[in-house]
């Protein structure tokens, strides 16, 4: 059975749905998704405005409420579940893990994996760092592309706190794959830690064979004659 809570978030956001603006929504996500028609700037204030008057829900309704909103066909819905999730970030943990790879690999596309991968799985790893290995041994074994991606993008954001022995290994192993989304992905997790050390990355590139895509997105910010130390 459906929280209430759940069942009026939804109301509220239905109440806002925009014929106008659903053609465009859908046709940007490749007409993978139904949408309300709800532009980013107005969910968020909606959002907000909801959260005012509602609350935000308690810590055992969380994943519940997540997960209830995960199941509603239009994409708003999710976005909601994610921005719920990042204002409630102090109360993921270990047990949390299982339900954002569960939301990972359904209704997976970018717009959705990345946020999760570098916000909130991201952040959970980060307080609690002992689950990492066994997380990412499982990610890159399980065939899945977007739990492979995860593992390429969790460590986004952690800038001198990477563990870039992880972060190359992982990209060795997925150098070859042929999938858009992880060639992209190794260029983009590279590009950002190339913010942090340069010449690693430079240096990691020039050893390894990876496809054409990875290396213009990973070397695209690097001045030509970068001189920052760093090594591999």
């Amino acid at each position: 059975m459906t929280l209430i809570y759940t069942q009026k978030l939804e109301a509220c956001l239905r109440r806002h749905r925009n014929p106008q603006h659903q053609p465009a929504m859908e046709a940007y996500l490749r007409n993978q998704f139904p949408f309300l028609g709800i532009r980013s700037p107005e969910l968020g204030l909606l959002l907000r405005a909801f959260w005012q008057e509602a609350g935000l829900p308690a810590a055992d309704e969380l994943p519940v409420v997540v997960a209830e909103l995960w199941t509603l066909p239009e994409r708003e819905y999710q976005y909601a579940a994610m921005q719920l999730l990042e204002k409630r970030r102090k109360l993921l943990n270990s047990e949390s893990l299982e339900l954002l790879e569960r939301l990972i690999v359904t209704k997976a596309w970018w717009d959705t994996v990345d946020l999760l991968a570098s916000k909130a799985v991201g952040g959970l790893l980060l307080r609690h760092p002992e689950l990492i290995g066994a997380a990412v041994a499982r990610w890159m074994a399980s065939g899945d592309m977007w739990l492979q991606r995860t593992a390429l993008l969790f460590q986004l954001k952690y800038k001198q706190r990477t563990d870039t022995g992880l972060l190359f290994d992982c990209i060795r192993r997925l150098a070859g794959s042929r999938e858009f989304f992880i060639r992209k992905a190794i260029g983009w997790a590279l590009r950002e830690y190339a913010k942090t050390d340069a010449a690693a990355v430079r240096a990691f590139v020039a050893a390894i064979e990876l496809s054409p895509l990875s290396v213009r997105e990973a070397l695209k910010r690097i001045p030509e004659h970068d001189t920052n130390a760093g090594s591999i």
